[in-house]
């Protein structure tokens, strides 16, 4: 089986799930009410800078002011360029721009040198607000292309790393540099390679028109104001993601599936593509089986076939992923079983990895291994894995304890983060008190409660399940109590109350 996009459009949502070989690998999602900023261009105004911290708050218009580091707004080209593309700063295919604040940078300038509140200038997002924290910004834009990416502020030639090949590398680099305008800057992406310079040279006509436009609503506009909005989800996937190697598009809506093809049309012209109307009266998600897989990514736990299986915990500053043998038991000896639910979870983590978007800090325990050859393959299997992922990673060795440190590139939020709030009963701790420690709880403030109140009776309302236990295998703690206090205790089932809560009433 061959790479599908399925597209699902309404008017509140848009999903895009990538099909590789019969399997969701991607999922995107975009909801009207919460579209992503990322890419969007605004005229801003400084309101204030932080020497302190070498970054300027920034009003563009949105109801946080917007962060700008220093390294995003230093002005010698020089620095800029080192940062650009020579390891320390990459662009992703979907127009990020992840900040040149890299650890080893040194601003020659001071940000009280570079900003003064009330300055006006044009920046554009590069995270999304998260929290209560503000968009990250920069001021040296960059526009994406189907080929290129352009920087209009930037004389700098660039080539994605994924073209491995040297020769090809050359000549690309040798052809914009050749076509592209002086003062000007380009990034070859991938998908670039063995393109002809007529495809280059198209890029870069329609990418310097639109930056054209760009400058002339910047003349005319207020501050602070939008000058440039980036694509919907779906022209920036066709875009990024659609290749020879995608066979086919499926779209369940008519003025989406239009807009495709005048897109790739228009802007993809030599593409061989197939696109398909899905006009069936069952969901497309549905239909393809998809909906079970999402739901499937939104679980803590997940089943291996050999009846192992990996836990998922996400926390606010790394993902921890825990492997465990479960049912399996293997035919051999121990290490063979240990060995061989290792290999099958390395294939299940970096395809849940994928699907799941989840970037940042990643810790996975694999089960522990005593032979050296073992951890080998384990690693090597691994780092394999990987090498299908569009999401930048790094990997450290397996340790001695099993464990394997790496990183992935965020490119957008995670399913869970997006698909998912806390839980409003555990406030995200992803546990509640027991029923028995509830009740012990209750007879601590009983204990309290009538040292203090004078009265005869007590009215205990709690949640049905913990008046069970106390009417039953805790019920010697509540007589103890009406025996010492000589005041009788009643308890009463309210459906309605959280596990956690009770009301104790005494008169």
């Amino acid at each position: 089986m061959g790479t599908e996009l399925v597209i699902n459009a309404t008017s509140h949502e848009t999903r895009i799930a990538l099909i590789e070989n019969g399997t969701i690998a991607e999922l995107y999602i975009e909801r009207t009410r919460e579209k992503g900023i990322v890419g969007n261009i605004y005229k801003g105004r400084v309101i204030r800078v932080l020497p302190g911290m070498q970054a300027a708050f920034v009003d563009i218009g949105l109801e946080k002011a917007a962060f700008l580091y220093v390294a995003d707004v230093f002005d010698a080209l020089e620095e800029y360029e080192s940062l650009l593309y020579d390891g320390k700063k990459e662009h992703e295919p979907n127009g990020e721009q992840q900040p040149a604040s890299h650890p080893d940078f040194k601003p020659l300038h001071p940000i009280e040198e570079l900003l003064q509140e009330g300055q006006e200038l044009l920046v554009q997002i590069s995270k999304e607000p998260i929290g209560t924290k503000g968009a990250r910004i920069t001021s040296h834009i960059s526009l994406p292309g189907r080929h290129l990416v352009y920087m209009p502020t930037v004389d700098h030639v660039g080539i994605s790393r994924r073209i491995e090949d040297e020769a090809e590398r050359e000549r690309l680099r040798e052809a914009v540099e050749r076509l592209k305008q002086p003062g000007s800057g380009y990034i070859v992406r991938t998908v670039s390679e063995g393109k002809s310079e007529e495809d280059l040279l198209s890029d870069m006509q329609y990418l310097s028109t639109l930056w054209g436009e760009i400058a002339k609503r910047k003349e005319k506009a207020s501050v602070p104001s939008l000058i440039h909005s980036d694509l919907d989800v779906i022209q920036k996937v066709v875009r990024d993601i659609v290749t020879e190697q995608v066979d086919k598009i499926i779209v369940d809506s008519k003025p989406d599936h239009d807009r495709i093809v005048q897109f790739i049309t228009t802007f993809m012209p030599k593409m061989k593509y197939s696109i398909e109307l899905y006009d069936e009266e069952e969901p497309i998600f549905d239909h393809f089986g998809l909906e079970v897989e999402i739901s499937r990514a939104l679980g803590r736990k997940v089943w291996l076939k050999s009846g192992g299986y990996i836990i998922i915990e996400q926390t606010e500053a790394l993902t921890a992923i825990d492997v465990n043998t479960g049912r399996f038991v293997g035919k051999h000896n121990l290490e063979d079983t240990i060995l061989k639910t290792n290999l099958e979870a390395v294939k299940e983590i970096a395809y849940q990895l994928r699907l799941r978007n989840i970037g940042g800090i990643i810790i996975i325990d694999f089960i522990d291994m005593e032979k050296e050859v073992n951890r080998e393959k384990v690693f090597g299997a691994l780092d394999e894995a990987l090498k299908s992922d569009k999401s930048k990673t790094n990997i450290l060795k397996i340790s001695e304890l099993g464990l394997v440190e790496m990183t992935r590139k965020r490119v957008r939020e995670s399913i869970g983060r997006m698909m998912c709030e806390p839980c409003p009963y555990c406030e995200g701790r992803g546990y509640i008190k027991s029923k028995t420690t509830v009740c012990h709880e209750i007879f601590r403030e009983l204990r309290r409660e009538m040292l203090d109140i004078r009265g005869t009776k007590a009215m205990v309302s709690v949640h049905p399940q913990v008046a069970d236990l106390l009417y039953d295998e805790e019920r010697r703690g509540l007589e103890e109590l009406e025996k010492k206090f000589k005041k009788r205790i009643t308890v009463r089932a309210k459906p309605g109350f959280h596990q956690e809560q009770f009301e104790i009433l005494i008169n």
